[in-house]
């Protein structure tokens, strides 16, 4: 019983004890508690200076990228105008060039006309000797080739670009007449009455010619149209114009000019001017011009 009681008094006293030793470590757990939250405390405040070093760190660099941006801007602006005045320089520059070739070329043309018209000047002179009927005639050439005198000599094609020669002509009469224009009212009246009575003139063995400025094209448009059997000469310098003396000034509502007088002239088998008709009115001409032919005979 003696031990019993002593072995119970003995777990007795070991209880506080045990009791002592556990509070001491529940104490180190609370005082571990606050040191825990400290360093947490510690560990977020670093992380927010840290958040702001690289907010401050970061401010700059922003700051720099909207001035970076703003000068690239600035930049392409200068480089804009920049390439605008250039491309202005030159297309200035372009028409300057421009306008001194036109004036080359101006200067050129001028040159050239007065080159050519003193070059003309100059043969002017020598053409007069050679051939005195290509100058333009005056009032007074009209009457220059008289009845009685030797026809002028010539060789024209006709509307087919065959050439007819005076010399070819020799040893037969023919008609010669000379009128303005083709297709004209008084010319087609003039060349339909020589056609109506062609086969009289070929009878009689006398030749009829038609002579005009007018080129090989008009006048082959003019015989088909109006059937004609007989040469249209092509007098397109008015030399034989000039020759005969039917390229003269006329007058005309009070305008004076140089043209062809409507004239005919019979020429006999020897090259003889018999009968000269000038300033002729179509009506009743072609029979005064048959009847004269056939006193040839």
């Amino acid at each position: 019983m003696a031990a019993k009681k002593a072995s119970s008094a003995t777990a007795r006293a070991a209880t506080p004890r045990a009791t002592s030793t556990t509070k001491p470590a529940s104490g180190r757990r609370a005082s571990a508690r606050p040191a825990g939250n400290a360093a947490e405390s510690a560990r977020g405040k670093s992380k927010a200076s840290s958040a702001a070093r690289a907010a401050r760190s970061s401010a700059p660099s922003k700051q720099a990228s909207i001035k970076a941006s703003a000068t690239t801007g600035a930049a392409k602006k200068a480089a804009k105008t920049t390439t605008k005045k250039a491309l202005a320089k030159k297309a200035t520059a372009a028409k300057a060039v421009a306008k001194k070739a036109t004036a080359k070329k101006t200067a050129t043309k001028t040159t050239a006309k007065k080159v050519t018209v003193t070059s003309a000047a100059r043969t002017k002179p020598a053409a007069a000797k050679k051939a005195p009927t290509r100058s333009a005639p005056s009032d007074a050439a009209v009457s220059e080739l008289q009845e009685g005198q030797r026809a002028p000599s010539f060789a024209l094609q006709d509307q087919q670009g065959a050439w007819v020669r005076s010399e070819e002509l020799a040893g037969a009469p023919y008609v010669l007449y000379f009128y303005p224009k083709d297709n004209t009212p008084g010319c087609t009246r003039e060349a339909c009455d020589f056609r109506d009575a062609f086969g009289a003139f070929k009878r009689s063995k006398i030749r009829v010619f038609g002579v005009s400025p007018d080129s090989a094209k008009s006048h082959a448009g003019f015989a088909a149209k109006y059937e004609l059997p007989f040469p249209l000469l092509v007098d397109a310098d008015k030399e034989l114009a000039s020759a005969y003396g039917v390229w003269a000034k006329k007058k005309n509502y009070g305008r004076e000019y140089f043209g062809i007088v409507r004239s005919t002239f019979l020429v006999d088998a020897q090259g003889i001017v018999r009968k000269a008709w000038r300033g002729v009115r179509v009506a009743g001409h072609v029979d005064d011009v048959l009847s004269a032919a056939k006193e040839l005979r």
